[in-house]
């Protein structure tokens, strides 16, 4: 399976550190944590980040996922991986910045 990516903010990869794995709201809300392929990233940062300056962007081994992963369609929007459960740390291979650009949208940060 092809490597994974979650959007989040500083703070919360920051307590996800601190507690031992990675719990966001969708979890609770949704009973699943919303994961992107690489190609799905920028879409989906453009559309629910728009302008937020306090991301960063992790990238995730699915072969290391303890929770169950499924991939599913999103709404008409195609079909995403979601996790049902926390995001287990040791799963993260990268955390970088994910900034906007000048007009609020976004890039890949890495290659």
């Amino acid at each position: 399976m092809p490597e994974l990516f979650h959007i989040t903010t500083r703070d919360a990869w920051a307590a996800a550190v601190a507690g031992g794995d990675h719990r966001p709201a969708s979890l609770d809300d949704e009973g699943f944590v919303h994961l992107s392929y690489r190609d799905q990233v920028v879409t989906t940062a453009d559309r629910f980040y728009r302008g937020e300056t306090d991301l960063v962007l992790l990238s995730i081994d699915p072969a290391v996922l303890v929770a169950t992963l499924v991939v599913e369609d999103s709404y008409g929007h195609g079909k995403f991986p979601h996790l049902y459960g926390p995001l287990n740390l040791d799963a993260v291979t990268a955390v970088v910045d994910f900034p906007p650009d000048a007009t609020g949208g976004f890039s890949l940060p890495m290659s």
